[in-house]
């Protein structure tokens, strides 16, 4: 080969070179750019999943004083002697029918009565020491509880009963350990 054709090929085996180094280097660019666009897919379905929980559960809180306001009406009715008994049964079949729709969004109520306080589900606006009390237990529900799938959306307003508490005997054996 002449030295003009050997000039040539290695003119061309640089251009090559350097066109299989950008081509390698749009490679990368093009990748990372695609996992970007999946990352931000990603997001934006999640806030979008998030701004439907959200709304779906402001919309249930609002149902949930509703349902209160109706077992409040059908208790009062039924303690009272209502004479508009249909009324009272139209009454109950609105609230079982909203119940069932709450229901069917995964919402279901927090049973607490008799069980073992849970500050993560329950809050106690009383206690009240009794004997016998082995530990915090929930007495009287005050206002019902609810959960929509595994997440508490209204926690459930208590009254517990605790064991009497034994201060004086405890203060007591705090003051005579000091002295030893």
């Amino acid at each position: 080969m002449t030295s003009e054709k050997k000039e040539q090929t290695s003119d061309i085996e640089l251009k090559l070179d350097a066109e299989k180094k950008r081509s390698e280097e749009y490679l990368v660019r093009l990748k990372y750019l695609q996992a970007d666009f999946d990352n931000l897919k990603k997001r934006c379905e999640r806030q979008v999943a998030e701004t439907k929980n959200y709304a779906t559960e402001r919309i249930v809180l609002q149902l949930l004083e509703v349902v209160d306001e109706l077992e409040m009406a059908t208790r009062i009715g039924r303690t009272s002697g209502c004479k508009d008994q249909p009324l009272l049964i139209g009454v109950e079949m609105t609230l079982k029918r909203l119940r069932k729709v709450l229901e069917q969004e995964g919402v279901t109520p927090i049973e607490c009565e008799g069980k073992a306080f849970d500050p993560t589900r329950q809050n106690a606006i009383e206690s009240v020491e009794r004997e016998g009390a082995k530990s915090c237990t929930v007495d009287e529900e005050v206002r019902k509880g609810y959960m929509m799938k595994e997440k508490v959306i209204r926690p459930s307003i208590v009254k517990v009963e605790v064991p009497p508490s034994n201060s004086n005997s405890q203060s007591e054996k705090v003051i005579g350990e000091e002295t030893k």
